[in-house]
Formats: C-alpha cells, structure tokens, sequence
C-alpha cells in the first residue's frame, strides 16, 4: 500500500514538474507571444514583419523591435509599413513598453482597451489608420504618456474624461475623426487648444462670459453727502499727488538716462502668427534668463542671429534664439516660418519649441537647452578632456535624425523640407539622442507639389547639385544632405574643407570619400578619434546607405523613411545591389556631373553657415 502511495505521489511529482518546465518557456516569450499575435492578424504585402520568427526566446532580434539591457521590449516601429488587419489585446502584454507607433497603416477594428496595461508607454501613435469605436478609458492609466496622436482614423464616441488626468501629456491630437459629445478643459486638456480636436462632431466650447459689470450706486443729493464728497475728494487728490511724485520723478530720471535698448510691446504683436500651444514669453523674462543677452552666454550663430543660453525663473536651462535687431530680408518671415512650422512638427527626434516672444523691436524663439551640443561641435570642437562619440553612439544619432526627417516629410501636412541638414542642425541631448533643429531654412510644402522654387540657400557641401542649379528643392534635397551628414559621422571631417587641398585632396568631404572607395583605402576614412572601436561590417553599412543617399539624380536616392528602415536592417543589401549595377551603366557612359561645379555665387554664399561652437 504505501508503496503504491509512493508510486502516485512520484507520478504526481513528475507531472508537476514537467508542467513547471513547459511553463518557464512560455513565461519567457510572453512579449515574443504577444508580438507574434499581432503578425498573425495583420496583412503583410511588403514583408516588414518577416524577420519576426516565434520559435526565438526573445523578440530582441526581430527587425523594427527596439529591447532594453534586459531583453524586454521598449519600442516597436511599424509606421509607414503598409499593414492592414487590427490590434490585438495581447499588445497589453508588453510591460515595459515606451513607443508603440503604428501610424500611417490601413489598420483597422478597435484601439485594445488592454493597452491601458501599458503603464511605461510614453508614445501612442496610431494615427492615418482607419481604426473605429470609441478611445478606451482606459489610456487615462497612462501616466507616463506624452505623445497621444489618434488623428485621421474613423473613432467614434465621447473624449474619455479620465484622459485629463494624464498630467504628462504633453502633444494630443484627436482631429479628423467622428468624435462627439463635450471637449475637456480641466486637467492636462487646458493646455490644448482646437487644432488638437478639429474636424470632429464635437461640442463648440462655449465663448467665457463677460466679467460682471459692479452696479453704480445712485447718487444722492444733499448738503452732508456733499460735504463728504468734498472731503473724500480733497483726501483723493493728495493720496493721488502723494503717489504721483515718486512716478514723476522716475520719469525725469529715465529721461536724463540713457535708454534701454530694448522694448516689450505687447500690443504690436503679430496676430497673424497663429501658435498653438506654445508660451508667449515677455522680452524682460528672456533679458533676465540670459543676463541681456550677454556675449558669454552666446552658443551659437548663424546667418539670422545669435543663440544664447538662459535661465527662466524656474531654474530650466533654455536655448533663446534671437534674430537680428537690423531688419534683414527674410528675418520675419523666417521667424513665423520656423515658429509656424514646429509648433505643428513635433517628434522625440525634433527640436521642440517651447515658446516665443515677439515685439516691436525683437523676435525670440525659446528652445530646450541641448547639453551636449551638435554633432558638428562633438566631432571638431570637443575639448580634450572629453571623449569621442563611441560608434555605437554614431549609429544612434544616424537613424534618430533619419527618423526626424521621416516625420517631417511623410506625417507633416504640409509636409516640411529641411534644406539645411548638416552635422551642424542636429543636437544631442543629455542622453545624445539625436534632435533635428533650425527648422529657419525650411519650407512648407502640400503634398501635391513635388517641389518647392526659392533663393538657395544651405551651407556649401551639404547641397545637392539639382538645388544649386535650378533652386528646386524637394524632400530628396534633404535625402542629399543627411547622406554627407552620415559621412561627417564616420569621417569626423567636414563636409567642404579647404585644408585637404594641401594633401591634394578633394575640397568636398563627398569626392574624398568616393577617392578613398576608389582605391580602397577603408582604414582612412573611419574617424581616427574612434581609435579602432568600431566594427567594419557597420562602417561599410553605412558608407552604403550614405552613398545612396547622395545619388547624382534626385529620383534614385531612397526616401528618408526607406533610409530608416535600411538603417534597421531592412533592405539595404538589394538597394545596393540596384545601385551598383547602375554605377557600372553609368561608368561605361559617364555624364558631365563635377562636382566642383556646385560651388556658384549665389545671394547666400558670404552668409557664415549656423556652425555651432558649443551646447545649444
């Protein structure tokens, strides 16, 4: 008997932990799991999700799947990919999640109310869908959120009030939808103004009422109410005198003083400049936060004006870029260009606007402080006793700032040309995430154009040959100056440098580089600050999509959306195997394109390019 009581319990025993051991896997791949059911419901034409196989432990290897140190995953980039099909309550099942973007798809179905399980996510983007039903409450358990973008989809319903207490929201854009019902004002909600909920079936807010009006009392007529208005006349009139002197000699003294050079004219501002959610600054504030503008505080300066470091009452580090006192050509219109432009533009790899100030006399734009400067002032203008940018840091910048201008010109509409990507406009901040910044060449553009006509401008180097020649300027401009912009990162060189001409080499950074190729001399062209510490397969990587990028014809180089996903892995081997078979064509019947017919006079040729000297 006992024995067989033995028997059992050993069986038991062997159950329990074959159960135990089929468990552990699972618990493991629950992320790999949760990722995979959403591969299974979506409808993948071009192949974006092929890399993803479900019998890995983890999802870390999976293209557009972004880990932590501890393989858990913090990021999924699927915008743009072309996906239909819907969401799948699983994606609850990533607890450490920050960026789920999945914007401009055809998904469609309802937003997961598990979602709300999602406590680390910093980012939403689900916007240009076609996603319908109501927004689940439960994102107001969200309170790490930032950026909530359900614009250009089919959501129905009421704006869930348990949103308003997302205190970290920071961008909400819920136009272009069905929504119905009243707009929140309390909470994180009073920041917002109609842009974020337009072209909806919502309540019009109601216009705030007139402050009341205090009755007049009647007056009354008799000999003692005249006596004590007489009395309390008299009493005014010195109370009026006694207070009026100290102000009147103020004045008198102001006038015998020199006088202060600045002026803050509330009145004169420009109504046209239409600025959504940002600050309006008052001139004082940003005299106070950079000492008047003092020259020790000046980081940077550029064919528009100078930046200066500040710091507001608050104790926050700002950036205030100030145009010229003079009235250039161009000064305001750039000024409402660039502010116009990034209040509507906002994405973790773009420079944020915080705030403006315009007067009579000044127009200000207010920026966060960059800690850790450009990448023009990391690479060349490092003091000694800091390090270089590691490579792996290298690779991060190239595909943040790639991201940046992927945002500008496919989810911005208008959508935005830069025109002046260089090492230069893209700062690092205090964690050396790369953020594209001066936006003050840019131009709008609708998406029917294909180009947009204007004066060139740019920095010699970083042009591409079709702009100089004819002055259009499309996205693919843009493509051109991000590719001389990677070779910056892995040269640590400039883009155009006179000082290579005494090694009878190539003036632009680009000839030099194709020379090298040429007589493949690799070991030259890697930054010698990296000392080695670099791996050759990623330096050849993005040699490759750089080379791409700066394509004599606009039409072959790759959108910067197809350069972030080359970046992440994904089709670089078959665009350069395209690309090399038309470099052969093009050798064996080769066109006139020097390059050093790029460098023409033009009306900005003397304007000294936005280098910056140190953190911006």
């Amino acid at each position: 008997m006992d024995q067989w009581i033995l028997g059992i319990l050993g069986f038991v025993s062997a159950f329990l932990c074959l159960i135990g051991l089929l468990l552990v896997p699972v618990s493991a791949n629950i992320e790999g799991d949760a990722l995979n059911a959403l591969k299974t419901n979506l409808a993948d034409p071009n192949n974006v999700l092929q890399s993803w196989d479900p019998t890995l432990v983890n999802p870390c290897t999976w293209f557009h799947v972004t880990c932590n140190s501890e393989n858990s995953v913090t990021r999924v980039d699927l915008g743009n990919a072309n996906l239909s099909g819907q969401l799948v309550p699983q994606l609850g099942q990533l607890p450490n999640l920050q960026y789920l973007e999945l914007y401009s798809n055809n998904i469609s179905g309802r937003i997961p109310f598990e979602l709300g399980n999602l406590t680390n996510l910093v980012s939403l983007d689900l916007y240009l869908n076609r996603l319908n039903g109501p927004i689940p409450d439960t994102l107001g358990k969200l309170q790490k959120l930032r950026f909530l973008r359900l614009n250009n989809n089919s959501l129905n319903g009421r704006i869930p009030m348990l949103l308003t207490t997302v205190i970290s929201l920071q961008v909400l854009d819920l136009s272009n939808n069905n929504l119905t019902g009243p707009v929140p004002v309390n909470g994180s909600f009073s920041l917002f103004t109609p842009i974020s909920f337009a072209n909806n079936q919502l309540d019009i807010l109601p216009a705030a009422p007139p402050p009341p009006i205090s009755p007049t009392p009647p007056s009354s007529s008799g000999v003692g109410n005249s006596a004590t208005g007489a009395i309390a006349g008299g009493v005014a009139a010195g109370a009026a005198l006694l207070f009026a002197a100290p102000a009147i000699l103020l004045a008198w003294w102001r006038r015998k003083k020199p006088q202060d050079h600045f002026f803050d004219v509330p009145a004169e501002e420009d109504p046209e400049v239409h600025l959504g959610q940002l600050k309006r600054f008052s001139l004082r504030e940003l005299q106070v936060a950079t000492d008047n503008f003092s020259n020790k505080n000046i980081l940077g300066r550029g064919g528009f004006g100078k930046v200066y470091k500040g710091r507001l009452a608050d104790g926050s580090l700002v950036a205030v870029k100030r145009l010229k006192e003079e009235r250039t050509q161009g000064g305001e219109l750039q000024f409402q260009t660039e502010v116009e432009m990034i209040s509507m533009a906002v994405h973790r790899n773009l420079l944020r606007l915080l705030g403006f100030c315009m007067t009579a006399t000044e127009r200000l734009l207010v920026y966060p402080y960059m800690s850790n400067g450009s990448v023009a002032s990391r690479l060349r203008e490092r003091p000694e006793s800091d390090p270089p940018l590691e490579w792996s840091i290298r690779k991060r910048i190239a595909l943040g700032s790639a991201r940046g201008l992927a945002y500008l010109h496919d989810h911005c509409d208008p959508k935005i040309i830069h025109r002046d990507v260089k090492a230069a406009n893209i700062l690092l901040d205090e964690e050396y995430e790369a953020v594209v910044g001066d936006f003050g060449l840019a131009k709008l553009m609708d998406y029917k154009d294909t180009h947009v006509t204007t004066a060139v401008r740019g920095t010699i180097g970083h042009i591409a040959p079709e702009y100089l020649s004819t002055g259009k300027s499309s996205e693919k401009t843009d493509v051109f100056g991000y590719g001389v912009m990677l070779l910056e990162l892995i040269t640590g060189q400039r883009a155009f440098d006179l000082a290579r001409l005494a090694n009878d080499d190539d003036v632009m950074l680009l000839d030099w580089v194709k020379g090298l190729l040429k007589d493949k001399k690799y070991e030259t062209l890697v930054d010698a600050d990296l000392q080695g510490n670099y791996e050759e397969e990623e330096v050849e990587q993005l040699i490759r999509v750089a080379l791409l990028c700066t394509g004599s014809s606009p039409m072959e180089r790759p959108k910067m959306s197809e350069v972030v996903r080359m970046l992440e892995g994904d089709g670089l081997a078959e665009r350069w195997e395209e690309w090399q078979k038309e470099e052969m064509v093009r050798q064996d019947y080769p066109a006139h394109h020097p390059h050093t017919d790029w460098i023409i006079a033009d009306s900005t040729y003397n304007l000294r390019p936005d280098e910056l000297s140190g953190p911006r």
